[in-house]
């Protein structure tokens, strides 16, 4: 995590706890959603690290969206480990259940508990994604 926020600049991703319980720090790692403050950097070496910064693809853009339109942080300061959390979950699964999301989600802690407009937005960037798929309804 500091080498992301120090040596590379990227200050999109958080400290929080320094213990990988709350997910300010979430990142991810070959697609895969991880906890930044706990990985050593030599553990990384030759993989896919992406930040906040780095949020490009489909599943990223529908979740940013359903993020402003169901108005979902309110500190803001967890949004963008829940925003990686949440599309890395989109990025496999487009249609998530509410176990699905909560799995997913477990151990982003939002201290102004938006969780019900976390799942929301979930929800509704899923079926953007899927309402956007060639032959859908």
């Amino acid at each position: 995590m500091w080498a992301v926020r120090e040596s590379a600049g990227l200050h999109g991703t958080k400290f929080g706890c320094g213990a990988a319980l709350c997910g300010a720090c979430t990142v991810h790692l070959d697609g895969k959603a991880i906890r930044s403050c706990v990985t050593p950097v030599s553990s990384v070496q030759g993989r896919q690290v992406r930040t906040i910064e780095g949020l490009v693809s489909r599943p990223a853009r529908a979740v940013q969206a359903a993020w402003i339109e169901l108005q979902v942080p309110q500190c803001g300061y967890c949004q963008s480990g829940q925003i990686m959390s949440a599309t890395a979950l989109l990025e496999h699964d487009q249609a998530p259940t509410d176990a699905d999301i909560d799995a997913a989600m477990s151990g982003n802690i939002c201290r102004c508990a938006t969780y019900q407009r976390i799942r929301a937005a979930i929800h509704r960037a899923g079926q953007r994604l899927s309402a956007e798929q060639p032959g859908s309804a």
